[in-house]
């Protein structure tokens, strides 16, 4: 199982980026696709997630209103657009899977299976 994410970069505040996870290596319908972050010095967080079956979505508070979680199941690719993003979304971005997530415990990190290695996204003031 491989998750691959991609499309950090650099970016002023109040830009966008759009992030993507290629998924391979089995069939991820039945999963549940999570994204977290994780700035210097802190935990890594959640920041949302989508149940690849249904399209059913979840978001940290912090995000709700500017980012966006979708897939695309001929690609096997889930992306998370960030819009009218802020210094403190400065991070490193995680992809994630889980087999057996519920909406009680969709936000943490241990109900994931499957990580991605990372994608750096900096937001300049």
């Amino acid at each position: 199982v491989q998750l691959q994410a991609s499309g950090g970069g650099l970016v002023q505040a109040g830009g966008s980026l759009r992030l993507s996870c290629a998924a391979s290596g089995r069939t991820f319908s039945s999963y549940v696709m999570g994204w977290f972050r994780q700035a210097p010095g802190k935990e890594r967080e959640f920041v949302g997630a989508i149940r690849w079956s249904v399209g059913s979505t979840w978001y940290a508070d912090s995000v709700t209103g500017r980012f966006t979680i979708s897939r695309d199941s001929a690609k096997n690719t889930v992306y998370l657009q960030l819009n009218s993003l802020k210094p403190e979304d400065t991070a490193v971005y995680y992809c994630a899977a889980g087999r057996s997530v519920i909406n009680t415990t969709v936000r943490m990190r241990r109900a994931y299976d499957y990580w991605g290695q990372g994608t750096q996204v900096t937001v300049s003031s």
